[in-house]
């Protein structure tokens, strides 16, 4: 075993179960040719609230992911979760004898911050129709943000640290770089990522109260960020789990590092107060710098945030610049998630995913939907970029005031188009 000083956290396998593709494949056919799938919400229960846009998965289906034992013990966010993590563990080529002879060595980490709205509704439904006799017993546990982590890590017999990250949206990255740390601390291997499933009319009334929530009812116009139309976010479902591991512990099993897991930093700047996220993004960028050691001008394109409110897109762009210098005006920044909405803490997972597809492939995929760009952003619209990209910097805030940032080197093996 490495050193634990000397020990690099790589991404070996990726699982998505995302609005525009339950696959990475799908997920990254869609996203690079910016395939828009923002649409009307459909979910019976929402069509009288004032949410009218969102980024619904409609091509999921549970059981064929799903162990009945498991199915009726989880929220919708957990099975999202567990397909994806079935997807990035085989992509990982992790075999489920290695994983079992060495259980101590594999551990889970998950955000969330919707939990299991739909599955909690349900059952609450039956407390107020029937009485606490037709309540379930799986009540006390679906509902609960850890949920994912714990059933991954029973169902996969996966007995390594295990935890879960609380820091609203920006806990995504959060969680990718809390099991970076667990690698470079002598764990070989985690399974890391964030899914969300905040459309249940109970999640979705929670949602509500958030000022930056679009209202738009014209999917094309409902979630533009860097524009003078910006009018908010819209919500997604699902989202992404990796095989993060210790570069030397792919090399041994022979599993290509598609990406390292550099650098990463985090602030706090309180709830909605977006003029000074720019203070406090700006800083966690210059922080995952420093821990990647890694120049300004060696960012080859950054996965913006992108809340879609003309004060916060303001800031994160002035951060960029007060971050990253001159730099920060001239490098490619690019926010996929407008074709599938914000997803919470599963959405800067799913830029992630992005990034490191986006450097395999040499390729930075668009912004869909957002053409008048009205910030000094260099702002890929309309079709994807081809260029070499060999370091991507993610960013991501929280509507309760975390900031995260997160670099990303590419692996040293490219997988072809």
């Amino acid at each position: 075993m490495s050193e634990p000083h000397t020990r690099r956290a790589v991404v070996t396998g990726i699982g998505v179960v995302a609005p525009n593709g339950t696959s990475t494949e799908t997920f990254w056919k869609a996203t690079r040719e910016g395939i828009s799938v923002l649409d009307r919400v459909t979910r019976e229960g929402c069509e009288h609230l004032p949410l009218r846009v969102a980024g619904e998965i409609r091509d999921f289906d549970p059981p064929s992911a799903v162990e009945e034992r498991y199915l009726v013990q989880t929220d919708r966010f957990t099975h999202f979760a567990m397909a994806a993590a079935d997807l990035a563990i085989d992509e990982a080529g992790l075999n489920r004898s290695d994983t079992d002879a060495s259980p101590f060595s594999v551990g889970v980490v998950t955000a969330a911050g919707s939990g299991g709205g739909e599955f909690g509704q349900r059952e609450l439904q039956q407390l107020w129709d029937k009485g606490s006799r037709y309540v379930g017993p799986y009540q006390s546990i679906a509902w609960f943000y850890a949920a994912s982590t714990g059933q991954i890590s029973i169902r996969r017999g996966f007995k390594g640290p295990c935890g879960v990250v609380a820091a609203d949206e920006a806990g995504g990255l959060d969680a990718l770089a809390h099991a970076a740390r667990a690698v470079r601390r002598g764990t070989d291997v985690l399974v890391a990522g964030a899914t969300e499933a905040p459309l249940a009319p109970y999640s979705v009334v929670c949602q509500l109260g958030y000022e930056e929530l679009s209202r738009e009812d014209v999917p094309e116009c409902a979630y533009r960020p860097f524009t003078s139309a910006a009018c908010g976010f819209v919500p997604a479902e699902g989202g992404a789990m990796l095989v993060v591991e210790a570069e030397t512990s792919a090399r041994e099993r022979g599993a290509p590092a598609r990406a390292t897991l550099a650098g990463h930093a985090a602030t706090f700047t309180g709830a909605s107060r977006w003029q000074q996220s720019r203070e406090g993004l700006a800083q966690a960028i210059r922080g995952a710098l420093e821990e990647a050691a890694c120049a300004p001008e060696e960012i080859d394109v950054v996965f913006a945030d992108a809340l879609g409110v003309p004060e916060a897109d303001r800031a994160e762009a002035l951060a960029i610049a007060d971050a990253l210098g001159a730099h920060g005006r001239r490098v490619p920044v690019t926010a996929p998630k407008t074709a599938i909405g914000r997803g919470y803490c599963a959405a800067p997972v799913l830029d992630v995913a992005a990034a490191v597809l986006a450097m395999e492939h040499g390729l930075i995929p668009p912004t869909p939907n957002v053409h008048d760009v009205c910030h000094d952003l260099d702002l890929v619209t309309t079709r994807a970029r081809a260029t070499e990209l060999r370091t991507a910097l993610v960013l991501s805030r929280g509507l309760m005031g975390s900031n995260s940032a997160l670099v990303l080197r590419r692996g040293a093996t490219d997988a072809s188009q």
